[in-house]
């Protein structure tokens, strides 16, 4: 047996999928065909974590897992390689995952009816096919944003909120386990500030940070700003990101922000997100805030902070 075959924890790891998304690759695609030791623990060569990886970058561009799981490893570098270049077309030969959309009407039909079942099977389904990031840029982050939208229009209710928070807090935690940091990896504070109530956003943030090897501190929902201060000193946290999405006119949020600024160590950055943040523009200048303009800026963000010599954008 080569020394080079890895655990699937290992493979979880380097690749950014759950193993939960290797194994049904594996079982129902024949993506992979790892080794077996005598107790049945799979392990994974380099070529065979290479594809993974490879399978990853691909259905995170729109391919579906069922249409380019058994290509040759050859044919999966030059898709990878295209789904990088925004210049070019993804192959029409190959169909991309129209299921995104449909991914994401089952989840509003799901948060309206108040089905958690329903609910929890489309993310199942959604995380196999798009992988946990892909899950997280191409469904659950569009899901908060709609379910936002459609509660400021009356079309659901704030119960309908919470119980949408409340499953995708469970699911996107499990999915995440997999990729919690390590006891010296980074820490990141999560919470939205007193006042704001929503807490989608702030999921969808610790989950992303997770599955970014972040070790996540998630506080919740409407958290005053020496609490938030307090658990970022008490974990040495290297950044806070606060999520803003309602209210947009919370008179009380400006000195809240500008008081957990003075309170956090200056060395700890402090993140912002969500549809209410431009209402708070001027403030979060003046404190120096980073402004996240979607989840991909906060992944980059993140990436950078693992990276103390480089300057993070503003």
């Amino acid at each position: 047996m080569s020394d080079s075959h890895q655990a699937i924890r290992v493979v979880a790891g380097r690749t950014g999928l759950s193993a939960h998304v290797i194994r049904v690759w594996e079982r129902r695609y024949g993506a992979v065909q790892p080794e077996r030791t005598g107790t049945n623990r799979r392990l994974y060569s380099d070529e065979q974590i290479e594809r993974l990886s490879l399978l990853r970058d691909i259905t995170q561009a729109g391919h579906s897992i069922g249409h380019v799981a058994k290509l040759p490893t050859e044919t999966l570098r030059q898709l990878a390689r295209e789904a990088h270049d925004t210049n070019r077309p993804a192959p029409r030969s190959l169909s991309a995952v129209p299921a995104t959309s449909t991914f994401l009407d089952e989840g509003i039909a799901a948060v309206k009816a108040l089905d958690s079942q329903v609910l929890e099977e489309t993310l199942k389904r959604a995380a196999t096919e798009l992988g946990a990031h892909g899950l997280l840029q191409r469904v659950v982050a569009p899901l908060a944003q709609t379910i936002g939208d459609l509660w400021c229009d009356g079309t659901i209710t704030a119960a309908h909120e919470h119980f949408a928070s409340a499953v995708i807090r469970i699911f996107v935690g499990h999915a995440a386990r997999p990729f919690a940091g390590s006891d010296n990896a980074p820490v990141l504070v999560v919470a939205t500030p007193a006042g704001q109530l929503h807490e989608l956003g702030a999921l969808l943030v610790g989950a992303a940070a997770a599955n970014l090897g972040w070790y996540v501190t998630y506080l919740g929902a409407s958290l005053p700003a020496a609490e938030i201060a307090g658990a970022a000193r008490q974990n040495r946290a290297r950044a806070v990101a606060l999520s803003l999405v309602y209210p947009e006119d919370d008179p009380q949020l400006e000195g809240e922000l500008t008081r957990l600024r003075e309170l956090l160590p200056p060395e700890v950055m402090l993140l912002t997100g969500g549809r209410a943040m431009s209402a708070y523009c001027d403030t979060l200048e003046k404190i120096g805030a980073v402004q996240m303009k979607d989840l991909a800026h906060l992944c980059a963000t993140l990436d950078d902070l693992r990276k103390p010599a480089k300057k993070v954008k503003r």
